[in-house]
């Protein structure tokens, strides 16, 4: 059995569109704990396939309304996944072995689940690089749905997004043109591991920091300002 930094390795060097999201995490959350069960949360994740299968057979292509409710009803009600408001800054939050283990985790964490079985349903599903809290796109033919993972997969209209929008960048701010745009995979990786590597630097831990690091690099060798970022964690560590 290959190693996660391996199998990391791997990963970077697929196209965008190629790159199996939640088996990346998982292998993602394999290298920043690698006592974490991570067999048992890639059983899990074949579960949620099955169900989304299931869901899909029983749905007109049309109905875009009828997925975002099977989505809510597999990840909420079946297996009540949800936002983990209390302990939101909990590493475990954005690793997804442990957000399978804890059913709870931040909003990218969650937002790869539900990108993984609308997938696996067979539906169009994006990540949208919303300031400060990330949200997944649910497309049909002629309709997207926005959906936040974090609240249950609340479904956001225009009003909804303006709102959470102002509430986060404050009260004049206006989103801006393509705010809702398709985020590309490996864009929502680093942004996973981001969350860990950003609460290991706050908290000093900076050879975990560059251990994290390291990962991103694995997934994204070619990001300049993630290998000055490693080398200058190196130097500070000798």
């Amino acid at each position: 059995m290959i190693d996660a930094m391996t199998a990391l390795a791997a990963i970077g060097q697929l196209p965008d569109g190629e790159i199996d999201l939640a088996s990346a995490a998982l292998q993602l959350g394999r290298a920043n704990d690698p006592d974490a069960d991570w067999q048992a949360a890639r059983s899990h994740l074949s579960e949620l396939a099955r169900d989304a299968v299931t869901a899909a057979g029983a749905l007109e292509d049309t109905d875009i309304g009828g997925r975002a409710r099977a989505l809510r009803t597999i990840l909420v009600k079946t297996h009540g996944y949800e936002g983990d408001a209390v302990t939101y800054d909990d590493l475990a939050n954005a690793n997804l072995i442990h957000v399978i283990q804890r059913r709870q985790g931040l909003p990218v964490a969650l937002g790869i689940l539900w990108i993984h079985t609308a997938h696996a349903a067979g539906w169009s599903a994006h990540g949208i690089d919303f300031p400060s809290h990330f949200l997944i796109g649910l497309a049909g033919r002629k309709a997207q749905v926005v959906m936040d993972p974090f609240s249950s997969g609340a479904s956001l209209d225009s009003d909804d997004l303006k709102t959470l929008y102002r509430t986060i960048l404050g009260e004049t701010a206006k989103p801006p043109p393509g705010i809702l745009r398709p985020m590309p995979r490996r864009a929502i990786l680093l942004r996973l591991q981001n969350n860990i590597r950003s609460r290991q630097l706050q908290n000093g831990h900076l050879r975990a920091a560059l251990i994290t690091t390291e990962t991103m690099l694995a997934i994204a060798p070619d990001n300049i300002t993630l290998q000055e970022e490693a080398t200058e964690l190196r130097a500070r560590l000798n």
